[in-house]
């Protein structure tokens, strides 16, 4: 008799599940349509995977076609499109998207286990049921799967870490250890910033486990045994790296230049003191060097005086004469453009531009991924896309406010996940340059589990308000 009842629970909430989930790829199957491109970041990642195939070298291909051996991007997604290429055949990034979606998807479902064992026991399925919908009717994360970049993998596995966290608590062994281990190690293969994600859920584990269900030294060890399985991948890439290019590179440079490469670090300092929001990224920082640098689609905030405009505009002329090169002597310029900045303004440049791209990055419209222009709010230009892109605000706003209101319940494990967004904000102040919304997605699996208790709570009360009247 428990069997059966067991059964037909399990068959309702897959019921439940089915919904959300068909939706969910609907959306996901309609932005593969109107977004999939593979281009720029994507054609990196490519080409390694592409030479990690054919060649069995983690290299990038020269316009001559010979093989340039490279550490400017770690080899967690290289490695997942060279194994989508195997099976689907080389430089499919189409197949590559749909294997994305299917991970986004799963991610969907771990996420609702896990808000399910966060919330109080009278409200789990609603939570979990809540949680699914939130995440699987998300545009900002559901477009990411139609681009071959690194963002639906990470999204993954930091979903993967929170449900194997979750386990791990609840039921304590090798099994849900080694799967936290595999999710927070991928995590960081994919993107540099994915350790955060070990700093954030590892003490989870290890601080406060049910003690009556692990001994102390047990719990220990696994510790230590998970922790080189962790680093054991990175050992190898740094031997590689320091074998390649006699460099001891355990991750990946910060300017992301292959040894021998110019870094430009007096213009990176400089676009430090002015870049504020995601335009002058586009503009701006993405265009130089190479490309035009326009001093008329600078903000007013980078300069301080007529004088100091006259000397960037000489600055950009060089910079034209150059081949629209960064030369050294260009990079000491800003450089030194900079440190005058910094002397007038110290606050500004520690304090209040760092906070504002982190502002910027959590709360302007996620439409990066979307034909509309980057000025969205001048409405007289184009009505439509300056009413969508409110919308989309409108919508991320909401996403945040479930998320804030679900960390005000204090569930289980929501310091946790509020130590990941606060690490996540500090390394983005300390160490963007120019903002992009997409920094701070990978938050979004925290907002839709928080979300989820918050929605769950808040029926819960209704009925029970309902109820007594």
């Amino acid at each position: 008799m428990k069997a059966d009842l067991f059964s037909q629970s399990r068959l309702r909430r897959c019921a439940r599940a089915a919904w959300p989930l068909a939706a969910g790829l609907a959306l996901r199957l309609w932005m593969l349509k109107v977004v999939f491109e593979a281009a720029g970041d994507g054609l990196l990642y490519g080409g390694v995977a592409k030479n990690l195939l054919l060649h069995g070298r983690y290299a990038l291909s020269s316009a001559g076609g010979a093989l340039i051996p490279t550490l400017i991007r770690l080899p967690g997604y290289p490695l997942f499109l060279a194994l989508c290429f195997r099976l689907f055949g080389v430089e499919n990034y189409y197949a590559a998207c749909c294997v994305q979606i299917a991970l986004d998807l799963l991610g969907c479902l771990l996420l609702a286990d896990f808000a399910r064992r966060m919330a109080p026991p009278a409200q789990r399925s609603s939570a979990a049921l809540a949680t699914l919908w939130l995440a699987a009717l998300c545009p900002f994360t559901a477009s990411y799967p139609a681009l071959p970049l690194t963002e639906t993998p990470t999204l993954f596995t930091i979903a993967l870490a929170l449900w194997s966290m979750a386990r791990f608590r609840e039921n304590p062994g090798w099994k849900y250890a080694l799967w936290f281990t595999f999710a927070v190690c991928a995590c960081a293969l994919l993107r540099p910033d994915g350790a955060l994600a070990a700093v954030a859920f590892a003490p989870a584990l290890v601080l406060a486990p049910p003690r009556e269900k692990i001994a102390r030294a047990k719990l220990w060890r696994m510790a230590c045994v998970c922790i080189l399985l962790a680093l054991a991948p990175f050992a190898a890439w740094t031997a590689r790296n320091w074998k390649t290019f006699h460099v001891f590179s355990p991750l990946v440079p910060r300017l992301a230049n292959d040894p021998g490469e110019p870094a430009h670090p007096g213009w990176e300092r400089w676009v430090k003191t002015w870049c504020l929001d995601f335009i002058s990224t586009d503009q701006i920082y993405w265009n130089v060097p190479g490309g035009p640098f326009e001093v008329r689609d600078l903000p007013l905030r980078a300069f301080d005086s007529p004088t100091q405009y006259a000397a960037t505009a000489a600055l950009a002329g060089d910079y034209e004469d150059n081949g629209e090169d960064i030369s050294p002597g260009l990079d000491a310029r800003f450089a030194a453009m900079a440190r005058e900045r910094i002397a007038a303004h110290p606050l500004q440049y520690y304090l209040w531009l760092p906070l504002g791209r982190v502002a910027d990055m959590w709360a302007r419209p996620r439409v990066e991924n979307l034909p509309i222009d980057l000025d969205w709010w001048v409405y007289a230009h184009h009505h439509a896309e300056t009413e969508f892109s409110w919308a989309y605000a409108g919508l991320n706003a909401l996403y945040l406010a479930l998320g804030i209101a679900g960390l005000c319940l204090r569930p289980r494990f929501s310091w946790a996940l509020l130590a990941y967004m606060l690490l996540r904000c500090a390394l983005l102040a300390l160490t963007v340059a120019a903002p992009e919304t997409r920094y701070t997605l990978e938050c979004f699996p925290m907002l839709f589990a928080l979300g989820g208790v918050a929605v769950a709570a808040a029926a819960h009360r209704f009925l029970r308000r309902n109820s007594a009247g």
